[in-house]
């Protein structure tokens, strides 16, 4: 976790927390490494923790007060300290029935009548129907707070209709959960002692209120077909039952299962789970138990964290339960029916296909309640309430963990099935000089053998994919062999973006081994010819922009002259569409956008003529237009293209690398113009893969430092493929080298890269002697 950089201004959170031990305390916990992590430089989040009774637990330094909940002075006292602190910007309160001293928690409003900053209170639960005092009290929150969250839309009707609250100060964010790293399940069976069984599962702080002694009385009729099948009930007894009546719900439950024949399929894990443990056993489990008998129950933590494993699940037909799953994620059962629920279980268990598209379903579901995108979700809420507060996200730290995962013997692999690559994808041309392009920019940065070996195969790929005509096909299959798919498709693009990536390769030529850059210069060499026949704008700006890193260290006068003679074919068709409302090259804008005025200020670097530097401020201030929308990023989708006359694409089909594009583009258009602007442009587009979008969620994926492929409309494509992947990377670098403005290359010494090219591609390699030319 991050250190908290912002101490000027700083959240307070009034909660239980951690060593106490119950869901809300945890819930606390994790939201705060949450915050820490991806807002530190937006602002610090301090603690105050609940104790009933004076404080007998040894906290971690972010709590800064102790409540005792039992003492109704404590909470005037508190609300006059929290005055007194400048730097306490506003204060949420975690608030379900039972924490707070006084009936209804009553003590609670001494606090909020004394306190002068902004409030902003999360139910936990909403309990409908409410007795007059709860109502009084409810309302008298929701009144005084800035804003009100709940976990679901059912919290919302409740407050609404039985409470008599409008829902204009009421927001929606879901319970969080832990993102998942997908592991194999056989091996985890196996790690846990439950080889070749099925495995069905619940976890939770015991309490009689989970209604486990349905599960129980259901597995008779299940195990009659499926044999194997074991129940895992996860989880120490809630510490509040444990203090009124000691273990005497976990032993009742022990004799039902006794009674019931079921001791060989019954497993009982009575401990509190660390978070690890815990998702490895809910990925090894093929359907998960929710069989609450609470209607009211507001939030079911464990349910949206199960789904977020991948389980299918069965579970009582209770609010939020109905809410989440729908049908291709589970299946309702009614409260404290063990027929319906042994049904249920038997067709799941008979129909593995049906289970494992469940599991998949849910995943997706899950998605918007990871960590990371909560704390978004709150970060926003509190910006919108909190004048002159911006939101700041932390930079995360460069990794190529995916890029390697991805990289096999022949290259980068094209596709993933969200986490794990799909080996039966293939590979492409684009992907792995992009790649090449990524792994210059990393060596700016970080020189290791492993960038080096990196490049040696992507650079190895395309020479691979160029014919004797010097042109390049696109598609490769998982032997590396061409791909028919290859005659069917336009592939000017994917030339033209070699030509970048070779370009990028020479001009960084005194920190490479010598030979990467005779590979390289001879691929340009043999592609030369056919450059000047490209037709697509893209393709010819990509071409434009590798040939001028190329002859940066060459001046040689026929590329410069190609150079140009490509710069005015983009004038010719600027020119012929273009408009005083609609300055572009094309009558439509599609992706690789900003590549096209970007190419222009390299031939304006050539020829030092305004017509080219002056289109490129034009198009590229036009494209930035279409694109920004205040301090936010809205790319073109791929949905539907942007056409002539329309003022803005649709929602849904943002992809990583039109955003990725744009932030590369943004810097070189800083340098020239020294533009403020366009720095500021750079922060927000890049805050578009942390959180900074429509539906505020991650793009990137700090776990696997992957980035997932597309933003849609209402989720979030999951899958983390090459494109996606290496589009980020770039971003990030070029953010990196933005924020410590290193125009060029550190040195480094020559005796190291003759050491590194001796041990990756030495003189006596099968590869060297095939390509010495």
């Amino acid at each position: 976790m991050r250190e908290n950089f912002n101490t000027d201004k700083e959240i307070l959170v009034l909660t239980s927390y951690p060593p106490r031990e119950c869901e809300i305390a945890t819930y606390s916990k994790d939201l705060f490494d949450a915050l820490a992590d991806g807002m530190s430089r937006t602002f610090s989040v301090s603690i105050c923790a609940l104790e009933n009774g004076k404080s007998r637990e040894s906290y971690p330094s972010e709590v800064k007060y102790v409540l005792d909940v039992t003492d109704q002075s404590a909470y005037i006292h508190l609300a006059e300290r929290i005055n007194r602190e400048k730097k306490i910007q506003a204060v949420f309160i975690q608030h379900e029935f039972g924490m707070y001293g006084g009936e209804f928690g009553e003590y609670l409003m001494y606090f909020l009548y004394s306190l002068n900053k902004p409030v902003y209170v999360t139910f936990h639960t909403v309990i409908p129907s409410p007795e007059e005092k709860r109502l009084l009290i409810v309302r008298s929150m929701v009144t005084i707070a800035e804003k009100t969250i709940v976990k679901n839309k059912n919290s919302v009707r409740i407050l609404v209709e039985d409470y008599g609250l409008s829902d204009s100060k009421i927001t929606i964010i879901p319970h969080g959960i832990h993102p998942i790293e997908s592991k194999e399940k056989a091996s985890l069976h196996k790690a846990h002692g439950y080889e070749n069984k099925k495995i069905i599962s619940t976890f939770g702080l015991l309490s009689s209120d989970k209604s486990v002694e349905t599960a129980l009385e259901a597995l008779p009729k299940v195990i009659a077909g499926f044999p194997d099948l074991m129940f895992v009930i996860l989880g120490k007894t809630q510490p509040e039952v444990i203090k009124k009546e000691e273990e005497v719900y976990r032993k009742h439950l022990q004799r039902k299962m006794k009674q019931l024949g079921l001791e060989n399929h019954v497993s009982f894990v009575n401990r509190y789970l660390e978070t690890p443990e815990l998702l490895e056993f809910l990925q090894l489990t093929d359907i998960y138990l929710s069989t609450s008998k609470d209607w009211d129950q507001a939030v079911n933590g464990t349910l949206a964290v199960a789904m977020a494993c991948g389980c299918a699940v069965v579970a009582s037909v209770n609010p939020q339960a109905k809410e989440l799953l729908s049908e291709d994620i589970g299946i309702l059962v009614d409260f404290e029916d063990p027929d319906q629920l042994a049904t249920a279980l038997t067709r799941l268990l008979e129909d593995d296909e049906l289970r494992e598209r469940m599991g998949k379903n849910a995943i997706y579901q899950a998605k918007a309640s990871e960590w990371r995108n909560v704390a978004v979700k709150h970060a926003h809420v509190l910006q919108s309430h909190v004048p002159g507060q911006e939101l700041i996200f932390d930079l995360p730290e460069i990794s190529l963990k995916h890029i390697l995962k991805l990289t096999d013997r022949f290259g980068i692999l094209r596709f993933s099935k969200m986490g794990t690559p799909d080996i039966s994808s293939g590979y492409t041309l684009d992907d792995n000089a992009k790649a090449l392009i990524a792994m210059c920019m990393h060596l700016e940065f970080k020189k290791d053998p492993m960038t080096f070996l990196l490049m040696h195969k992507y650079l190895s790929l395309m020479e691979s994919c160029q014919r004797e005509d010097g042109v390049f096909f696109n598609y490769v299959d998982s032997e590396g062999n061409e791909h028919l798919q290859n005659a069917g498709d336009n592939l000017e693009d994917a030339n033209g973006g070699a030509i970048w990536a070779l370009g990028t390769l020479v001009a960084h030529r005194e920190h490479l081994p010598a030979n990467f850059i005779i590979r390289a210069e001879m691929c340009i060499h043999r592609a030369v010819y056919w450059v000047k026949e490209l037709e697509s704008p893209r393709a010819i700006a990509f071409a434009i922009k590798g040939l001028y890193l190329y002859n940066q260290s060459h001046q040689y006068r026929h590329i410069r002259e190609l150079i140009l003679s490509l710069a005015d074919v983009l004038l010719e068709k600027y020119h012929a569409v273009s408009d005083a409302e609609w300055q572009w090259f094309e009558e439509y804008m599609t992706c690789g956008n900003s590549i096209l005025p970007e190419s222009l200020l390299y031939a304006n670097f050539l020829d030092g003529k305004e017509k080219y530097s002056s289109i490129a401020k034009t198009t590229f201030d036009f494209l930035l237009s279409k694109t920004f929308e205040g301090k936010s990023i809205k790319v073109i989708s791929n949905k539907g293209w942007l056409q002539k006359g329309e003022d803005r694409s649709q929602e849904g089909g943002g992809q990583p690398i039109e955003v990725s594009n744009t932030i590369q583009s943004l810097q070189l258009f800083h340098q020239v113009f020294d533009e403020e602007g366009y720095r500021e442009k750079m922060e927000i587009a890049f805050s578009w893969f942390l959180g900074n979008n429509h539906l505020h969620q991650l793009i990137y994926n700090p776990l696997t430092c992957g980035c997932h492929d597309s933003l849609e409309k209402e989720n979030v494509n999951l899958n983390q493929g090459a494109e996606s992947t290496i589009s980020y990377l770039m971003a990030r670098l070029t953010m990196e080298k933005a924020g410590k403005g290193i125009p060029f290359l550190q040195d480094a010494s020559l005796v190291e890269y003759q050491d590194l090219e001796r041990r990756l591609i030495g003189r006596n390699s099968k590869f060297y002697q095939k390509n010495k030319h």
